[in-house]
């Protein structure tokens, strides 16, 4: 384990390169942490979509979140656009995470199995 003067300290810009990478210490034009991360989230999917109700921390707002969709963030973001406009509602991508404003579980359960996913209804 790095010492913390080691995981704060390093190079963050430089006038060769510009802008770098602080987990991998290279240029960004030349960083693929970020693509090894998504790697690492698909891979970890079981393929089952889980859709949910949350309202924790949102002020009593109800949001409608889809975890576990087996696409790329550039897919998951058109699906969302989708989906968003099919509910008639706002939302957002967040760490591969689908989030839908309002109580919207049966249109999306019928949506998303109408698309091929096996869905299942989590949470309360």
């Amino acid at each position: 384990m790095a010492s913390l003067k080691e995981q704060l300290g390093g190079l963050v810009y430089s006038t060769e390169h510009g802008d770098t990478c602080p987990e991998c210490r290279r240029p960004l034009a030349e960083c693929a942490c970020a693509e090894q991360a998504e790697q690492r989230r698909l891979a970890e999917l079981d393929g089952t979509v889980r859709i949910r109700r949350e309202t924790s921390g949102r002020r009593g707002k109800g949001v409608t979140t889809l975890e576990g969709i087996p696409l790329p963030a550039d897919e998951l973001k058109t699906l969302a656009k989708a989906l968003k406009k099919r509910c008639g509602t706002g939302g957002a991508v967040k760490e591969g995470i689908i989030e839908i404003q309002g109580d919207q579980r049966e249109v999306l359960n019928a949506e998303l199995e109408q698309r091929g996913y096996r869905v299942k209804l989590a949470g309360g």
